[in-house]
């Protein structure tokens, strides 16, 4: 039962915008199953939501909030249903889904159901639909990203980024996708799409493009609990790859804690204090980097070597940056992309000197000019070897294009000490 006294304000607003951060994956994920609609779910998870702000406020906190949103939302669906055309008739297909509610109410807060949200990820990335579609759409639907946010990552207009989501969320419905975790016979023109979703999941996570927040923790650990749960799925011979996500992801994910002061602001990988890191996390993860490499070297088993050797080293002098280097190398050969070749030159300049990585970092500047950390990585060059003036150029560029403001808070800090 809810609490039945008044909310205050301000408890009732971060609870809310709490749920929408850690639920909303799960509670559209539900709702599609019970409507069979991506668009009637997501409009109707909304609406519940704003009713949630009036209401909550006056009954109090639900005990169990995403049930609350989810039985909510359902009603809001059977009133958008009964506003169209055809009552009868979709209605009573409704009721033979489950949408109506029967005499017993099903449980939505049950961590026994299915996981919706893994059949989420196979609907929205099926082969009908291209990979970028697949990816920006799981975004949307599981991780409760803003279309703005996701244009961003694809480097596209907001609207060109709306319109390609519509048009995926039409096709589904059109060609009647199944809403369905695939037979493992047919999940491999499957895997690459679902698991660059779920690395994109945790790298909105790790480091959020926009907002006050450096990282959103709960869209990281999320993706960690879906890319384990699909090697699960996969068991008891699952893809190399699969393997080395997961290793990459618990990797990454072990040095958050000191990744951020007590203020919030960036703290560099060199500078952190190795202590705060999560060593059994590490430990967890290093028998998944070798069993990933012995399947062959992917891309995901290289990033997970490469964090690997970050983490298993005591002090930010003892890195192995040749290997890493050599690493980067192989990876770029694998899939050639101007941000491998971005950070290979960050591990060269750290395994020999900046200016060893000029001229690889000055042929990247036509394709990755509007990359805030590619302009960050060229200022953090110059200022190393003293070019302040032309370091406070690449600052100054780097922050008008970054959109995070413990990032721009870190930017601002390393442009004072270039100016005079």
């Amino acid at each position: 039962m809810p609490d039945m006294t008044s909310t205050p304000k301000s408890d009732m607003a971060q609870a809310i915008a709490s749920v929408y951060r850690t639920e909303w994956g799960r509670i559209v994920a539900t709702l599609i199953r019970l409507i069979g609609d991506f668009d009637l779910a997501e409009e109707s998870a909304q609406e519940a939501f704003a009713a949630a702000v009036n209401q909550w406020q006056t009954s109090g906190i639900p005990d169990l909030p995403r049930a609350w949103i989810i039985r909510t939302a359902r009603y809001k669906a059977i009133d958008r249903l009964r506003r169209r055309t055809r009552l009868t008739e979709k209605l009573e297909w409704y009721a033979a889904s489950g949408l109506i509610p029967s005499s017993e109410e099903p449980t939505y807060d049950s961590d026994e159901i299915p996981d919706d949200r893994l059949r989420l990820i196979f609907t929205c990335c099926h082969p009908a639909l291209a990979i970028e579609t697949q990816v920006a759409l799981t975004l949307r639907m599981l991780g409760g990203l803003e279309t703005d946010e996701i244009a961003r990552a694809f480097l596209v207009p907001t609207a060109t980024m709306a319109q390609r989501l519509v048009r995926a969320k039409r096709k589904i419905r059109d060609a009647g996708i199944p809403y369905k975790v695939p037979e493992k016979t047919d999940l491999s023109p499957r895997i690459e799409a679902v698991l660059a979703v779920i690395y994109l999941i945790f790298n909105e996570g790790y480091a959020a493009t926009k907002g006050d927040l450096m990282a959103r923790v709960d869209l990281s650990t999320e993706a960690i609990r879906l890319g384990q749960l699909l090697r699960q799925l996969m068991s008891p011979y699952p893809p190399a790859e699969v393997t080395g996500l997961v290793a990459l992801m618990l990797l990454h994910d072990s040095r958050r804690d000191a990744r951020l002061n007590e203020a919030g602001d960036l703290i560099l990988l060199e500078d952190q204090d190795r202590s705060c890191w999560n060593h059994q996390q590490i430990s967890e993860a290093l028998p998944l980097v070798e069993e990933a490499l012995r399947g062959g070297a992917g891309v995901y088993a290289l990033q997970a070597a490469i964090a690997a050797l970050h983490c298993q080293a005591a002090r930010a002098e003892d890195t192995d940056w040749a290997q890493i280097v050599r690493l980067y190398e192989v990876l770029e050969r694998l899939q050639p992309s101007p941000i491998v070749t971005l950070n290979r030159a960050v591990a060269i300049a750290m395994a020999e000197s900046p200016q060893a990585a000029f001229g690889l970092i000055d042929r990247l500047t036509p394709e990755l000019d509007c990359y805030h950390l590619f302009h960050a990585t060229r200022a953090d060059f110059l200022r190393r070897v003293g070019a302040f003036e032309e370091a406070t150029q690449s600052y100054t560029r780097a922050l008008r294009l970054v959109t995070n403001d413990s990032e721009r808070r870190f930017l601002e800090r390393r442009l004072r000490e270039v100016q005079p």
